[in-house]
């Protein structure tokens, strides 16, 4: 379970109160961590916790999108801001030839997942740099470790 600061300091709180108690109690300090490492495992579900805005930003739905159909002299910026005008872009990546380093005419852009549906219908079959292009849904990368068996 990860802490946000607003829990952060009664889990603190609690640890000086009970580290106040148990001083004062004839207990040896190994049951002393333990009873209070139990307490605290009780009291933590209790306490409310909020995500913070990077937490948020993180779990926020997500689509990638596949571009076809670039012109060569096109970079990710340029991709980028094309897409951002139809709703927010996480990432673009555009894929290069491994011997030669030239793009190959296509890329993927990640986007919310909101902003996705409306980014395809509004760019696929659009002209971009004298090249009609090609956008849809990307599909699920082949092969490698994470393939299923």
């Amino acid at each position: 379970m990860k802490l946000s600061k607003q829990s952060l300091m009664p889990v603190l709180a609690i640890a000086v109160v009970g580290g106040l108690v148990f001083s004062f109690l004839p207990i040896a300090s190994g049951i002393a961590f333990a009873l209070g490492a139990i307490c605290t495992a009780f009291i933590l579900p209790l306490i409310p916790t909020q995500p913070s805005s990077a937490e948020s930003n993180t779990a926020q739905a997500s689509k990638t999108l596949y571009v076809g159909n670039l012109p060569y002299r096109a970079n990710e910026s340029e991709v980028k801001k094309l897409f951002s005008e139809h709703g927010e872009v996480f990432a673009v990546r555009l894929m290069k030839d491994k011997r030669t380093g030239k793009r190959r005419g296509f890329g993927f852009v990640v986007m919310s997942s909101n902003d996705a549906d409306n980014a395809i219908a509004q760019l696929n079959d659009k002209e971009y740099g004298q090249r009609t292009l090609k956008v849809r849904e990307a599909n699920e990368p082949k092969g490698g470790d994470n393939a299923e068996i």
